[in-house]
């Protein structure tokens, strides 16, 4: 049940790492630089725009807002499948046929503005309101290229009705209080497994890499890839005792908490999105949202943290219309387009202040996305980031599957990240 998010795309992106290893327009030198500022008059003349899945099904209806308000514009929207959309891309970069803005996948910032085929944020345009882990995603050597458009993170889904009866009332807020929790569980609660996790492979770092942030670890050092650590060493270790104990799955399929699970109470517990809150409780049945709940991720040594995931928007150079490509990126950022987009498609605003709005601030478990939100983060914004981590993916199975020492898999991905370098 992953969503159409920015990881769902790393089955496409190894297409283009040798595109991706290109250098980039700055050198890497981290110094930030500013687009030209949009003008202040209305959006002119027609542009072309580019979005994926359900996004770009339902975006020509929100572009009809702003050509009410810009009547002398026009928004031409292309909806292309994801799995089509990373070639799509690289072919239109390379031909120089690129729209003249889309909806870009957070990890793909890195290998795109590394290509010279972005356009910078102009200076006029506002990124401050923005959820501090969604902005970062936007950057790539200290320069913004874009906004991001909507975002997501990821919580503790848990049944409050079996976690009373393993003695519980909330859920833990620290790792020993979550561990204890998915053990009581299972011996109180009658559960097969105490918390559903990924056993290793594609996209399993989404939820490991939360209690190596909460740790204080940092996956680079702008230079390079930093993996061995003792912070993601500590997360690490401490995600194999779920499956070392027999708390988690170690057979788990890549996706290893169903819906009937959880409704079924097989796996009271997982770690997931928000798209999950409308999929159990479809399965659960009347009355079920009301049989449970969602926490933040319990904290390290430092905070709690979590992934930011979602998808930015971007303007690219060669757009001949650059000045409205920017106003409807503009526009897009507005709270009340937030707002109004979040009840088109449920996708969670990145704009903080779009979340006073009633439809999400009167939501209890939304707003608990909208508190992680505040400490999630994201990963490095280099180049070769998909084929970086799709080692990381590949040592963990052998940590939680097999019992392969996490310190030696930790340094079996830095040796690999510094053969592969960064791209810059």
């Amino acid at each position: 049940m992953r969503r159409r998010s920015t990881t769902a795309l790393a089955v496409v992106a190894t297409a283009a790492l040798t595109l991706g290893a290109c250098g980039r327009d700055n050198g890497g030198t981290g110094e930030a630089a500013q687009g030209t500022d949009v003008g202040s008059g209305k959006a002119t003349g027609t542009i072309t725009v580019w979005a994926m899945g359900a996004e770009g099904e339902k975006l020509p209806e929100l572009a009809k807002d702003f050509e009410a308000q810009n009547p002398g514009a026009k928004v031409n929207v292309t909806a292309i499948p994801w799995d089509a959309a990373h070639d799509k891309f690289t072919t239109a970069i390379t031909a120089n046929s690129t729209p003249d803005a889309a909806m870009v996948g957070t990890t793909w910032m890195g290998e795109f503005a590394g290509l010279g085929a972005l356009d910078p944020l102009p200076g006029n345009i506002d990124s401050g309101g923005f959820f501090p882990g969604a902005q970062k995603t936007t950057e790539v050597d200290g320069t913004s290229y874009g906004i991001p458009w909507y975002v997501e993170t990821r919580l503790l889904f848990y049944r409050t009705d079996l976690a009373k009866k393993a003695g519980y009332d909330a859920a833990p807020t620290d790792w020993q209080g979550l561990k204890d929790m998915a053990k009581a569980m299972q011996t109180k609660a009658g559960a097969t497994w105490g918390l559903g996790l990924q056993a290793g492979g594609q996209g399993s770092w989404q939820t490991i890499m939360p209690f190596a942030w909460g740790e204080g670890a940092s996956l680079s050092d702008g230079k390079k890839y930093t993996f061995d650590t003792p912070e993601l060493l500590k997360a690490a270790q401490y995600y194999q005792s779920f499956f070392t104990d027999g708390i988690s799955d170690k057979a788990a399929p890549a996706q290893p908490t169903t819906e009937p699970d959880f409704a079924s109470g097989k796996v009271p517990m997982f770690i997931s999105g928000p798209w999950m809150m409308s999929a159990v409780e479809k399965v659960g049945g009347a009355g079920f949202k009301d049989k449970y709940a969602v926490a933040k991720l319990p904290a390290g040594a430092k905070e709690s943290s979590s992934f930011v995931g979602g998808s930015d928007f971007v303007v690219f150079k060669n757009s001949k219309q650059r000045d409205t490509a920017w106003k409807f990126v503009q526009f897009l950022s507005d709270p009340k387009t937030q707002a109004k987009w979040y009840g088109m498609s449920t996708d969670l605003p990145s704009v903080q202040s779009a979340w006073d709005d009633p439809a999400l601030s009167g939501d209890e478990k939304l707003r608990v996305f909208g508190e992680q939100l505040k400490t999630a983060q994201a990963p490095p914004s280099f180049a070769t980031w998909e084929q970086v981590i799709a080692s990381f993916d590949s040592e963990m199975e052998k940590v939680t599957k097999t019992g392969a020492d996490p310190k030696k898999a930790l340094e079996t991905v830095q040796q690999q990240a510094d053969s592969i370098g960064t791209g810059q």
